[in-house]
């Protein structure tokens, strides 16, 4: 397939997406937020608690 044709076939997949697609509900949107915010937390709570032990760590050795 040349250059041209793949590039003719990505517009009509990205247009067939677009046309599929529609704006989120007010509901859908803070349900949305809140579960990035809920991964946002339990990623730096992690990224926190692996600091704490690598300190605790290099303190007692």
């Amino acid at each position: 397939m040349s250059a041209y044709e793949e590039l003719i076939s990505l517009l009509r997949d990205c247009k067939r997406v677009l046309r599929a697609a529609r704006k989120p509900t007010w509901d859908e949107y803070i349900e949305s937020a809140k579960i990035a915010g809920l991964g946002i937390l339990i990623v730096g709570g992690v990224g926190f608690l692996i600091r704490v032990i690598v300190q605790l760590i290099e303190l007692y050795t």
